[in-house]
């Protein structure tokens, strides 16, 4: 069995795959799979898939289901995997010719890997930027929360996760007529378990695209108000900070005004008076996120 899985949710994305495809080519450890979580697609995906099935020297695992969003192929993805490790690497991003090799020797560095949620590692952009900031350098574990709360290194990371431990918790909830739930939820529910360990080696080359979820933030708000409702009232549940908490209570108000539907806002909230006192500022998110859509 190989050692980490690599997969990749994907919507229509034949034309970019192939960017992603040639770097796992050029791999300098093999010690991977490819899986990719067809979600969906109309374009010619599967057919690229198959002739790269035929030639490359790793193993390509090929899955379509009916279109559902990136946390539904994440979903099906965490329930086929069987690798000690697993990392999303998205459609339109590539991994640097030494990533995964990279990954393994870290990994083998840690002594006792069962208590560890996984790896946190660094983005970059086509240029070789990091994208935000590094990690401590003297810090050798910490939480989703220390990475972003306590040590400010704020930007994209990449989380590799212990497939064993990520099984122990939920999927991402699907609901009817939405396609997003926020993806960083559940490396925080995991990390506030057990840390993970931190990797300054950037793991993964990301290109944002026109329309992809980055670009239409604000569009997918009003898209998936339940998805980001749900992620709000978790991080409710674990963060410490008093900031924070009034930013996430101002959310859920907002996501009062779009969906008209109290529950939203309410339901599982434990700061629902906290979260009631600060409509006029969800009222003025609500506005703001109009003005944006």
């Amino acid at each position: 069995m190989k050692s980490i899985t690599v997969f990749t949710p994907s919507y229509n994305r034949a034309h970019l795959l192939p960017k992603l495809y040639e770097s796992l080519c050029y791999q300098s450890c093999k010690d991977f799979v490819w899986m990719i979580i067809d979600d969906g697609s109309k374009d010619n995906t599967k057919s690229i898939v198959e002739i790269w099935r035929n030639e490359a020297d790793f193993e390509i695992q090929y899955y379509y289901k009916e279109n559902g969003g990136m946390h539904t192929g994440h979903n099906l993805a965490y329930s086929l995997i069987n690798t000690e490790l697993n990392v999303c690497i998205d459609s339109d991003d590539y991994m640097p010719g030494d990533a995964v090799e990279k990954i393994i020797c870290k990994w083998n560095t840690i002594i006792d890997k069962n208590n560890v949620s996984g790896i946190i590692g660094l983005d970059a952009d086509i240029s070789g930027r990091l994208i935000g900031r590094k990690l401590p350098e003297n810090v050798e574990f910490g939480s989703y929360f220390d990475v972003y709360d306590k040590y400010n290194a704020y930007g994209d990371k990449k989380f590799i996760l212990r497939t064993a431990l990520l099984k122990d918790f939920p999927k991402y909830p699907e609901y009817k007529n939405e396609k997003l739930v926020p993806l960083g939820i559940l490396y925080m529910i995991m990390g506030e378990k057990l840390p993970f360990a931190f990797f300054n080696e950037v793991i993964c080359i990301v290109e944002y695209q026109e329309g992809g979820s980055s670009n239409t933030i604000f569009k997918q708000y009003f898209q998936s108000p339940k998805g980001f409702a749900y992620a709000r009232k978790l991080k409710l549940n674990y963060t410490k900070s008093k900031k924070e908490i009034i930013k996430y209570c101002v959310h859920l108000g907002a996501l009062l005004f779009i969906t008209k539907d109290i529950n939203v806002t309410f339901r599982d909230n434990q700061y629902k008076v906290l979260s009631f006192f600060l409509l006029p500022f969800g009222f003025l998110l609500y506005l703001y996120l109009l003005i944006k859509r």
